[in-house]
């Protein structure tokens, strides 16, 4: 048995033996911050126990290259280790990043989808780390059985409370004795077995100065289109029979969706507009697993089944049903209210509203509620167009 204290400068220099055996540490490649402090914490408090029963623990590989921002608001992801370098994105408070090398007193960091340097003074790692990430990341359990019971207690003698499909992701509560206990936005649910689910942590991520300045122009969009709208709608009403805007703009989708030949590219383009900024309005908005409501609470597929049939454009309730629904269209080809889907373990579980300019808005996770992203920020498996 090799003890801990014997191996310390084996660590340091990057060759570690076990057993007689020589492992080679990727020192040189791998993150090295939060290694230093974990593997310091466990040479004061086990200096009797198996390295290598350590070295290759959940505990060490989930949290030795992680890191956590440390900051009142963000701190900057630069492109150099350099502050007056170009500022590539921002990383906020408790925000998750994978320390990919150290220069200097700068981390080499990897976060959502930038990659740059971050002054270490404002990175946790390590042990620390390890704490920031047992008390801000989520943890999911992801369905992978065709349908899941979901019962009242842990017990597979307890009543059945709902049924998940394939692919579903529920927030854990609690993790025991082969259960697991499940909530939907913060709301108990009940407990399924831990067989029958694939576990995965959740953290925030960086944001790119690109994604957010095309947020805010979405956002900036949205808001000057819905009060362009409102405008019109006020100006029509002033001189119609009193129809509503809501009713007028139903009665379009309806001709646009049934293929009438006086349909036209403009009332076509107009529809997806206006379904597009109805869609907008929900941004930030609770998800709650099997909902529909857009002010309450939905889910992926609640959510676009309602946009549309505000339009009176009937699409199927779940997200495989509504990909094997509606028109197949390249994804290249894409236009505003066009639905993305994404698939996890080659079942689609996820559908989103294309917006436009490379973005989607969705009913995203318990977590994060209706909000927009980039279309690509999973793999996109498929498009579909239930609008002509």
């Amino acid at each position: 048995m090799i003890k801990a204290k014997k191996i310390v400068t084996y660590c340091v220099i990057g060759t570690i033996a076990f057993a007689g055996n020589a492992a080679v540490s990727k020192a040189a490649e791998k993150p090295v911050a939060g290694i230093d402090l974990l593997l310091n914490n466990f040479y004061e408090e086990n200096e009797n126990k198996d390295i290598k029963e350590f070295l290759t623990s959940d505990e060490f590989k989930e949290y030795a290259d992680i890191s956590f921002a440390n900051v009142t608001n963000y701190v900057n992801i630069r492109k150099t280790p350099n502050e007056e370098s170009e500022i590539l994105g921002k990383l906020y408070h408790n925000s998750a990043a994978t320390i990919l090398s150290e220069k200097g007193d700068w981390y080499k960091v990897k976060s959502g989808s930038v990659t740059g340097y971050v002054k270490s003074e404002f990175l946790v790692t390590g042990e620390e780390a390890a704490e920031v990430a047992n008390s801000v990341g989520t943890r999911i359990a992801t369905v992978n059985t065709t349908t899941l019971r979901v019962r009242k207690e842990a017990s597979t003698e307890s009543p059945i409370v709902a049924l998940v499909p394939v692919g579903e992701e529920l927030k854990v509560k609690k993790e025991t004795d082969g259960w697991v206990k499940v909530s939907v936005n913060n709301e108990e649910i009940g407990y399924v077995s831990a067989d029958y689910v694939n576990f995965s942590t959740e953290y925030e991520e960086a944001i790119s100065i690109q994604e957010e300045q095309e947020r805010l122009a979405a956002e900036e969009a949205a808001r000057a289109a819905a009060e362009q709208e409102q405008a019109s709608s006020t100006s029509g009403n002033g001189s119609s029979s009193g129809s509503s805007s809501k009713s007028s703009g139903t009665s379009q989708a309806k001709s646009v969706s049934s293929g009438n030949s006086g349909s036209s590219n403009s009332s076509t383009s107009s529809v997806r507009s206006r379904i597009v900024n109805y869609a907008l309005r929900f941004e930030g908005n609770p998800y709650v697993w099997g909902g529909t409501s857009l002010t309450k609470g939905t889910d992926c597929s609640g959510f676009t089944q309602s946009v549309f049939a505000n339009y009176g454009i009937g699409i199927p309730r779940d997200s495989r049903s509504q990909a094997s629904g509606g028109r197949t269209i390249s994804i290249s080809n894409i236009r505003q209210g066009d639905l993305i889907f994404y698939a996890k373990n080659g079942s689609i579980n996820h559908v989103a509203l294309y917006i436009g300019n490379g973005k989607v808005i969705s009913a995203s996770s318990p977590k994060a509620g209706i909000k927009i992203s980039s279309y690509d920020y999973r793999q996109p498996v498929k498009a579909v167009s239930y609008i002509n």
